[in-house]
């Protein structure tokens, strides 16, 4: 004899019907975040949801209260921990926790015993094995690094998109630019910055999670002149943080490199983030992040078209680069730099409006693989 399921009583279905609401109030707030994550991916998972829960707050307080939290303190800490050195029979633990936590792929590592290395430190700027990142040769541009593609295309307006649907100004976040002296009559910023009446500005950004390789390479041939670095925030570049806070790469601190490739201007712009106040940069011993105090909305420049006739030895795995009066010359591949931890580049670059990207939203891509073609 089947039995029918009893209907639920009237008392039960008003119980359920606030906590239904509030379930899908939550999960429009964080984007989806209540879906259970992996569990490689509950610690980020978590902290966004802790956000969300404070989404019964207006948007205005999250932000404020966000922005309040001492993230240059907490990295400044996390960069002394990294340094702690660890003893043996610890490593082998804490280092199998995080490869665990966030899916590191130690068999691509140069050293896979984790007995070598001594701290986090060494362990987050673990080199690769030459050949697990071949160099696209087809491709006039290549991913400066492993991680995820948040957006790409054409700069409209002088505004760039960090993540879809969420802006940030061009002129924030490279700071004012020399005008030109055969062009007095640019309308906006971005013609500033271009060379050539048929060229176009375009941008790709690059999300490294946690468990991406933390060096970043540099994506084409062309001269690095100028180094701008401008202190500031540490807030995470999550991309769930990012759709809540407007400008979130112009508040942070980041050292961006401006130059010339062969079809006009170029940048390369790393982003700092929570525990990633630590932004290297091979080519230059004098940069100094994450400083203790700094004045809100400063930025400091260093040219390096001023330097004399010299050979840089760079600390990276592709050799040596050279730094003449016109700059430092990078070659498509070669290392530039590193984080701590994970954070995101930003490419923006004067191209040919026939330039196409081949890339889909969203998708993994690791350091020489093609972004596009002419």
């Amino acid at each position: 004899m089947r039995l029918k399921p009893r209907p639920l009583s009237p008392h039960l279905h008003r119980l359920q019907l606030p906590r239904l609401t509030l379930r899908h109030r939550l999960s429009a707030l964080s984007g989806g975040l209540c879906r259970p994550a992996p569990w490689r991916r509950r610690p980020i998972s978590f902290f966004c949801y802790v956000l969300s829960v404070s989404g019964l707050q207006p948007l205005a307080n999250r932000v404020a209260l966000y922005r309040s939290f001492p993230t240059r303190f907490v990295s400044r800490a996390w960069g002394r921990l990294n340094r702690v050195d660890l003893p043996l029979w610890l490593r082998k633990p804490i280092f199998s926790l995080y490869i665990w936590t966030f899916g590191v792929n130690m068999q691509e590592a140069a050293v896979e015993d984790l007995h070598h290395y001594r701290n986090l430190g060494e362990f987050f700027r673990r080199r690769l094995k030459p050949a697990v990142r071949p160099v696209c040769a087809s491709s006039c541009l290549i991913s400066p690094a492993d991680g995820k593609i948040l957006h790409f295309g054409r700069v409209k307006n002088s505004e760039v998109e960090q993540v879809k649907g969420v802006t940030y100004s061009l002129e924030n976040f490279l700071g004012p630019q020399r005008r030109r002296s055969d062009d007095s009559s640019s309308s906006s910023f971005r013609d500033l910055l271009l060379s050539s009446p048929g060229n176009d500005l375009f941008h790709v950004v690059v999300y490294l999670a946690p468990g991406d390789y933390h060096c970043f390479h540099s994506p084409t041939d062309w001269r690095v002149e100028l180094r701008r670095h401008f202190p500031g925030a540490l807030m995470s570049v999550n991309p769930g943080v990012a759709r809540w806070v407007k400008e979130l790469f112009c508040l942070n601190e980041r050292v961006v490199l401006t130059g010339q490739w062969q079809h006009g201007f170029f940048s390369l712009t790393a982003v700092g983030a929570t525990n990633v106040g630590s932004i290297r940069v091979y080519f230059d011993e004098e940069l100094q992040t994450n400083a203790p105090r700094y004045r809100k909305g400063s930025f400091h420049d260093h040219s390096y078209t001023a330097a004399c006739n010299q050979l840089v030895k760079m600390a990276g795995e592709r050799g040596v680069v050279s730094a003449d009066g016109g700059g430092v010359a990078l070659q498509k591949g070669d290392a530039v730099g590193e984080f701590n931890l994970g954070s995101t580049i930003v490419l923006l670059f004067e191209a040919p409006r026939d330039f196409r990207f081949n890339l889909q939203p969203g998708q993994r891509i690791r350091v020489g693989e093609g972004l596009g073609s002419l």
